[in-house]
């Protein structure tokens, strides 16, 4: 009896009842959330995926998918159909690590990512010569939506694991061991190794559909070191278009535009701003289950105990363009 399954596609009927039947089994997985105002970002996206031989998925949070059949690949697409539902809630119920476990890599991406200076098949090269567990394709510096300095592009690298940031909040010095400056990804476009993905896969709570404070703690799932298994790919990057898809418009932001004065909707609530609302305190929540998972599990070692001590910088600089 087989012990195993995948998201591939069957016939219901072969020629030859004596014929077996040949299913070619893809190595790897692309899963996005789509809406169809974004039908073209995907289309880039997914032709590009669709050369290397991915199996695709994509999560419908609009219930249209009658508008995408004239794509020739959308026959050849899994569709999954949840109206106004999350990434994080279609993955935790749609991709459990049994279901993708003939999968390599899993791909879990959002739809408002630009891809012309991406290929897969050179992005895996990368990852797997490289030893990454986790990694995400670098951002275009002129995305944007661009929220952690170590997601940025490098010019000069082919990869990097960390980066150094000496202004602002968050400091990233060579002692900083952790994300975000070391054994980070950010969730708009993570890549997870089969053994990375069965981890990752429980840090996705069932009831916070948001996925906030999850980038901060898929280092534990990195299999080892996350400062060596975690990476960001410069030699294959994305642009981060920053289109406000669920809960939104689907238009471009514009983090110059002021804030309009009135409300969205008859009903007066902003939907983007209940959604921030709500992230805020899924957040919260989210970092209390795992403060007391710690406390509860007296068997667990923390293999990424917190730096006690902090070197003091005597002076403040901008942006250290250094990547290791």
């Amino acid at each position: 009896m087989h012990t195993r399954s995948d998201l591939e596609l069957r016939p219901q009927w072969r020629k030859s009842l004596r014929s077996a039947v040949k299913v070619k089994t893809n190595k790897n997985l692309l899963a996005m959330p789509v809406g169809i105002k974004q039908k073209e970002h995907v289309d880039d996206v997914v032709k590009k995926f669709r050369t290397e031989n991915f199996t695709i998925v994509l999560f419908h949070y609009d219930g249209k998918v009658d508008g995408w059949w004239d794509l020739d690949w959308c026959d050849k697409a899994i569709h999954i159909v949840a109206h106004n539902q999350t990434k994080w809630w279609f993955a935790k119920r749609f991709l459990h690590p049994d279901i993708v476990s003939t999968y390599d890599y899993i791909f879990l991406w959002d739809e408002d990512l630009g891809v012309e200076h991406f290929n897969p098949g050179r992005y895996l090269e990368i990852v797997k010569s490289e030893g990454l567990e986790i990694s995400q394709p670098a951002l275009d510096p002129n995305s944007t939506e661009i929220h952690h300095r170590i997601t940025i592009r490098s010019r000069m690298k082919k990869f990097h694991r960390r980066v150094y940031e000496l202004r602002g909040k968050t400091r990233c010095s060579n002692i900083s061991e952790g994300p975000p400056c070391s054994g980070f990804v950010e969730g708009m476009a993570p890549v997870f190794s089969r053994a990375a993905w069965r981890c990752a896969w429980h840090l996705i709570q069932n009831d916070l559909v948001h996925g906030w404070g999850m980038d901060m703690k898929l280092g534990y799932c990195a299999q080892g070191d996350r400062t060596k298994n975690v990476g960001v790919i410069d030699r294959e990057y994305i642009v981060h278009k920053g289109i406000q898809t669920l809960g939104g418009t689907g238009e471009l932001t514009k983090k110059t535009k002021k804030k309009r004065g009135t409300s969205s909707g008859s009903s007066g609530l902003d939907p983007r701003a209940e959604i921030r609302r709500q992230s805020t305190w899924e957040l919260k929540i989210f970092k209390e289950r795992w403060n007391q998972a710690v406390i509860q599990d007296k068997d667990w070692i923390d293999p990424f105990p917190r730096q006690q001590r902090r070197r003091k910088h005597k002076r403040q600089s901008k942006f250290v363009d250094l990547y290791d």
